[in-house]
Protein backbone atom coordinates (compact mmCIF):
# COMPACT_ATOMS: atom_id res chain seq x y z
CA UNK A 1 0.00 0.00 0.00
CA UNK A 2 1.14 3.61 -0.35
CA UNK A 3 1.77 5.05 2.84
CA UNK A 4 2.14 8.73 4.09
CA UNK A 5 3.63 9.73 7.39
CA UNK A 6 2.41 13.01 8.31
CA UNK A 7 3.80 14.26 11.44
CA UNK A 8 4.07 11.50 14.43
CA UNK A 9 1.36 9.27 11.89
CA UNK A 10 1.02 7.72 9.14
CA UNK A 11 -2.10 7.49 6.57
CA UNK A 12 -2.90 4.86 4.06
CA UNK A 13 -4.76 6.18 1.18
CA UNK A 14 -7.86 4.66 -0.54
CA UNK A 15 -7.76 3.38 -4.07
CA UNK A 16 -8.96 6.34 -5.47
CA UNK A 17 -6.13 8.14 -3.52
CA UNK A 18 -7.92 10.78 -1.28
CA UNK A 19 -6.39 10.44 2.75
CA UNK A 20 -7.99 7.04 3.84
CA UNK A 21 -7.62 5.81 7.81
CA UNK A 22 -5.72 7.34 9.92
CA UNK A 23 -3.34 3.76 11.22
CA UNK A 24 -2.43 3.86 15.08
CA UNK A 25 1.10 3.03 13.78
CA UNK A 26 3.79 4.94 11.99
CA UNK A 27 4.06 3.20 8.30
CA UNK A 28 7.92 3.41 8.60
CA UNK A 29 9.20 2.95 11.99
CA UNK A 30 12.35 5.54 12.15
CA UNK A 31 15.47 3.28 14.36
CA UNK A 32 16.55 6.95 15.37
CA UNK A 33 14.74 10.53 14.24
CA UNK A 34 17.70 12.64 15.05
CA UNK A 35 20.01 10.84 12.73
CA UNK A 36 17.38 9.88 9.89
CA UNK A 37 14.82 12.03 8.88
CA UNK A 38 11.54 11.31 7.48
CA UNK A 39 11.06 12.92 3.70
CA UNK A 40 7.83 13.21 1.61
CA UNK A 41 8.08 10.85 -1.71
CA UNK A 42 10.26 11.39 -4.35
CA UNK A 43 8.41 12.69 -7.70
CA UNK A 44 9.87 8.71 -8.97
CA UNK A 45 8.29 6.86 -6.01
CA UNK A 46 4.75 8.77 -6.46
CA UNK A 47 4.80 8.07 -9.75
CA UNK A 48 5.64 4.02 -8.75
CA UNK A 49 2.58 4.44 -6.28
CA UNK A 50 0.28 5.42 -8.99
CA UNK A 51 0.68 3.23 -11.30
CA UNK A 52 -0.02 0.28 -8.56
CA UNK A 53 -3.06 2.40 -7.13
CA UNK A 54 -4.15 2.04 -10.28
CA UNK A 55 -3.64 -1.38 -11.68
CA UNK A 56 -5.39 -2.37 -7.86
CA UNK A 57 -8.69 0.37 -8.99
CA UNK A 58 -9.20 -1.77 -12.42
CA UNK A 59 -8.17 -5.15 -11.13
CA UNK A 60 -10.92 -7.05 -9.28
CA UNK A 61 -14.10 -5.76 -10.84
CA UNK A 62 -14.28 -8.79 -12.90
CA UNK A 63 -13.01 -11.39 -10.51
CA UNK A 64 -9.45 -11.25 -9.29
CA UNK A 65 -8.22 -8.70 -7.73
CA UNK A 66 -4.61 -9.37 -8.08
CA UNK A 67 -5.08 -9.65 -12.03
CA UNK A 68 -7.07 -7.69 -15.23
CA UNK A 69 -9.26 -9.08 -17.27
CA UNK A 70 -9.51 -8.04 -20.82
CA UNK A 71 -12.17 -5.65 -19.68
CA UNK A 72 -10.19 -4.36 -16.73
CA UNK A 73 -7.17 -3.80 -19.06
CA UNK A 74 -9.12 -2.41 -21.89
CA UNK A 75 -10.75 0.12 -18.96
CA UNK A 76 -7.81 1.12 -17.75
CA UNK A 77 -6.17 1.82 -21.04
CA UNK A 78 -8.76 3.97 -22.24
CA UNK A 79 -8.82 5.95 -18.66
CA UNK A 80 -5.27 6.14 -17.77
CA UNK A 81 -3.68 5.93 -20.69
CA UNK A 82 -5.54 7.63 -23.93
CA UNK A 83 -2.64 9.36 -25.76
CA UNK A 84 -0.06 6.11 -25.76
CA UNK A 85 -2.46 2.99 -26.64
CA UNK A 86 -3.65 3.90 -30.00
CA UNK A 87 -6.98 2.48 -30.66
CA UNK A 88 -7.47 1.45 -27.52
CA UNK A 89 -11.44 1.46 -28.05
CA UNK A 90 -11.05 -1.53 -30.62
CA UNK A 91 -11.58 -4.51 -28.52
CA UNK A 92 -9.22 -6.51 -31.48
CA UNK A 93 -6.52 -4.02 -30.90
CA UNK A 94 -6.50 -4.68 -26.89
CA UNK A 95 -7.27 -8.08 -27.56
CA UNK A 96 -3.88 -8.22 -29.93
CA UNK A 97 -1.69 -6.04 -27.24
CA UNK A 98 -2.83 -8.34 -24.10
CA UNK A 99 -1.81 -11.36 -26.09
CA UNK A 100 1.26 -10.21 -26.54
CA UNK A 101 1.83 -9.42 -22.58
CA UNK A 102 0.12 -12.61 -21.22
CA UNK A 103 3.09 -14.72 -20.67
CA UNK A 104 1.12 -17.42 -19.07
CA UNK A 105 -1.55 -17.48 -21.50
CA UNK A 106 -4.58 -17.39 -18.61
CA UNK A 107 -6.32 -14.59 -20.41
CA UNK A 108 -5.60 -12.05 -17.81
CA UNK A 109 -2.63 -9.88 -16.92
CA UNK A 110 -0.95 -9.87 -13.70
CA UNK A 111 0.95 -6.85 -12.05
CA UNK A 112 4.29 -8.09 -13.75
CA UNK A 113 2.80 -8.72 -17.08
CA UNK A 114 0.75 -5.81 -16.82
CA UNK A 115 4.73 -3.77 -15.97
CA UNK A 116 6.06 -4.82 -19.17
CA UNK A 117 3.56 -2.67 -20.89
CA UNK A 118 4.75 0.29 -18.43
CA UNK A 119 8.30 -0.21 -19.45
CA UNK A 120 7.50 -0.41 -22.68
CA UNK A 121 5.83 2.81 -22.99
CA UNK A 122 8.25 4.40 -20.58
CA UNK A 123 10.82 3.57 -23.45
CA UNK A 124 9.30 4.74 -25.88
CA UNK A 125 8.55 8.13 -24.57
CA UNK A 126 12.32 8.42 -23.56
CA UNK A 127 13.39 7.76 -26.57
CA UNK A 128 14.86 4.33 -25.68
CA UNK A 129 15.31 1.60 -28.20
CA UNK A 130 14.39 -1.93 -27.26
Amino acid sequence: MCASEKGDEAYIFGEDQSLGTKLSEPAVKQPDISTQEVSAKTSMEAAICTIVTQFKTYAGKDGSTSTLSKDEFQHLVISQLPNYVKNASDPGAIEQLMGSLDENNDGELSFSEFWQLIGKLASKQGGFSQ
